[in-house]
């Protein structure tokens, strides 16, 4: 019933970087600045977070601003079960499993590369 997701050759260092991005925008590191935090995500992002709730880019950098604050570099996160595919032009589907201790959920995010950086566009998270 599960598909197999497997990120081919060329697409594997583009999955990796896109992975470190992600995990920056699920645990901030402490001095991560909100104009950092703006520069990764597109001025048009929103998310529908696990809730199911749809939230625009201003709120997710409000709720990441306040991780950063309050960041407990105890808290460990794992990624698995990580793909990353080219949708179009420069635009890239990263989908993984993020493990938060007990809860589980499943992750989507589109990505856009720009000359020099990357900019998530959109992200959704759905509890397993």
């Amino acid at each position: 019933m599960e598909p197999v997701l497997i990120t081919d050759q060329k697409h594997l260092s583009i999955r990796d970087e896109l992975l470190r991005l992600e995990a920056l925008l699920h645990h901030p590191e402490k001095g991560t600045m909100r104009k950092e935090l703006e520069e990764m995500t597109d001025e048009l992002f929103w998310e529908v977070g696990a809730s199911g709730n749809r939230y625009s880019r201003s709120f997710v950098l409000s709720v990441l601003e306040e991780r950063v604050e309050n960041s407990n570099t105890e808290d460990k996160w794992e990624t698995k079960d990580a793909w990353c595919n080219e949708i179009s032009a420069n635009n890239f589907l990263l989908t993984y499993t993020l493990i938060q201790g007990k809860r589980i959920t499943r992750r989507s995010s589109i990505w856009r590369k720009y000359e020099n950086s990357w900019k998530i566009v959109y992200h959704q998270g759905t509890i397993v």
